[in-house]
């Protein structure tokens, strides 16, 4: 299904027609899904080679919310127009977003620079997924969150895309050397392990920019009178607390493949699924060996 020619021109018909379909990676028969009050997810580049399809659609499998917010960037439309790609596990993950629209959770999707075409839908509702500019959380505990994107702060997206559109290339260099070694670390039964983030970590200019960016983003929300602000953009997981306004970036499913969640205690957190995927592996390798064990036991 060609989901760039469905986002523009598809009815409601269509798009129910399409989430009573079948996925080409079934869902996983979850005995239990870990369940949350909310969350959320950005920057999941699909129509790249870079996304991180399986990991995330074993995410989505593994969790469930009264609330989904897709924090921009969901869909590549640069890549898109350059070059199309979208393989079946890219369908899947669409698939699964309605899919949880219509089984009762609220999805509201806040496009981001990536995916700036749906912007000019925001206030409208496409197969009971909410389109958004931005948007105020509030927390079981109170503290009311602005929900948005972020790269309305980021001066190199609004004063050079040009620059942008450069760096973005450089980027998809990066993610492609980041997959060949994911494939070698495979081989020899080695955890996922993210390159790009590696590098960003280590080099100055990088960490000079994140810092700038996130204290920024705080300064605004704090101009707008709220406690805290959710965004995406920078690839980058984290939570501050910036002159008492709380900076929650909820990362991405390209390298880092975070989510952020709400419990329902209106506590919050950031999940790193390549380590909950090590540590169930780790369960269930340990588990042939412990059976036994316990059989002489009893």
């Amino acid at each position: 299904m060609d989901i760039a020619r469905l986002a523009m021109d598809t009815n409601v018909t269509d798009l129910a027609d399409f989430v009573d379909s079948h996925p080409a990676i079934p869902e996983k028969s979850v005995t239990e899904r870990r369940r949350f009050r909310t969350i959320w997810i950005s920057d999941i580049h699909l129509g790249t080679r870079g996304c991180n399809a399986e990991m995330l659609i074993d995410f989505l499998d593994h969790v469930d919310s009264e609330m989904l917010y897709l924090v921009g960037d969901i869909i590549d439309g640069w890549r898109l127009k350059k070059k199309f790609y979208w393989p079946a596990a890219h369908n899947d993950i669409v698939w699964r977003l309605l899919k949880r629209s219509k089984r009762g959770t609220r999805v509201i999707y806040i496009p981001g620079n990536h995916d700036e075409v749906f912007r000019q839908f925001s206030g409208l509702d496409f197969g009971g997924v909410q389109i958004r500019r931005k948007a105020i959380h509030e927390t079981a505990d109170g503290r009311r969150l602005l929900v948005l994107h972020g790269d309305e702060f980021d001066a190199i997206t609004l004063a050079h895309t040009w620059l942008a559109h450069i760096g973005d290339a450089a980027y998809t260099g990066l993610m492609a050397l980041n997959r060949w070694v994911n494939a070698f670390r495979r081989h020899f039964h080695m955890p996922y392990w993210s390159l790009s983030k590696h590098a960003k970590a280590k080099v100055k200019n990088a960490v000079e920019f994140i810092s700038n960016y996130e204290e920024i983003v705080a300064q605004a929300a704090g101009a707008r009178g709220v406690d805290g602000v959710v965004c995406g953009h920078i690839h980058t997981a984290e939570h501050r607390l910036i002159n008492g306004v709380e900076y929650w970036n909820d990362g991405d499913w390209v390298e880092g493949c975070t989510a952020l969640v709400e419990h329902f205690d209106g506590r919050m957190e950031v999940l790193h699924w390549a380590d909950e995927i090590a540590v169930r592996a780790l369960v269930a390798s340990a588990a042939p060996e412990s059976a036994p064990a316990a059989a002489l036991a009893a």
